[in-house]
């Protein structure tokens, strides 16, 4: 089995390290394609403003001087000498969950390899407070990546679907198992912007988050890492509200 690895915390993060040791449970056959750097909250954006580099670091290991879209999509027409099996995406510093997956550099990898008819799953180590930096503890996932990975080798995937994986923040003993459940969503008026000023005397912004919100029903991605569960859960790339067509046709005399 062939697997492509990827991330959006760049080809020197501690969490790729992880995902390699998961993925070498399930096979030989890595590739390794990343962001040469950081780039947490990307998105699905793709680099056309400017050329993309691609440099190898070692058989079988190359970074992309863009985004974790870049990276996927160098991987399948340029590095690999084929499709791979499964593309797997993370193991993220942080959370990816509720409606900030539309945010994620982690996820939007997936969603590529999804788009390209890949079975793909995003993977991520939630933590319990800012500015740990590398210091972020990856038990959870170390211990449970695999648990989670090995039931969806063979599971059937919908067309243009993807799994995202996200590990409670706590030791691996402390896992309560593993919910497959709904994604959540955000109040969003819990975002901050900081203002600071830099040694230059320049007024800069940074992006602050608060606390998680709950689902209506609490049977969400977000109420599942909050009693110490594993989330796994689907995600569609067809953003259809399929429920407005009939409403909207009405008003265009269609």
């Amino acid at each position: 089995m062939r697997i492509l690895l990827t991330n959006d915390d760049g080809i020197f993060a501690p969490g790729l390290e992880v995902l390699e040791r998961i993925a070498r449970q399930f096979s030989d056959d890595l590739w390794i394609v990343a962001p040469a750097e950081e780039q947490s909250g990307a998105g699905h954006s793709l680099t056309l403003s400017r050329p993309v580099r691609l440099r190898q670091h070692a058989e079988r290991r190359f970074s992309v001087s863009g985004t974790p879209t870049d990276a996927v999509m160098m991987a399948l027409r340029t590095v690999l000498p084929g499709k791979p099996d499964l593309v797997l995406s993370g193991v993220n510093r942080g959370a990816n969950l509720g409606d900030d997956v539309t945010y994620s550099g982690t996820v939007s990898a997936a969603i590529e390899g999804a788009l390209a008819g890949i079975r793909s799953i995003a993977l991520s180590q939630v933590y319990e407070k800012e500015g740990m930096g590398d210091m972020v503890p990856f038990a959870a996932a170390e211990a449970w990546g695999a648990k989670v990975v090995a039931p969806l080798l063979d599971a059937p995937f919908a067309e243009r679907t993807l799994i995202n994986v996200n590990f409670p923040p706590l030791a691996a003993e402390a896992v309560q198992g593993i919910r497959v459940v709904r994604q959540g969503f955000h109040d969003y008026a819990r975002g901050s912007v900081v203002e600071g000023t830099d040694p230059r005397g320049y007024r800069y912004f940074w992006f602050g988050l608060h606390g998680i919100e709950h689902t209506p029903g609490h049977a969400s991605d977000l109420e599942a890492i909050q009693d110490g569960y594993v989330s796994v859960t689907p995600l569609q790339l067809d953003l259809t509200h399929d429920a407005s067509l009939a409403g909207l046709k009405e008003r265009f005399g269609q």
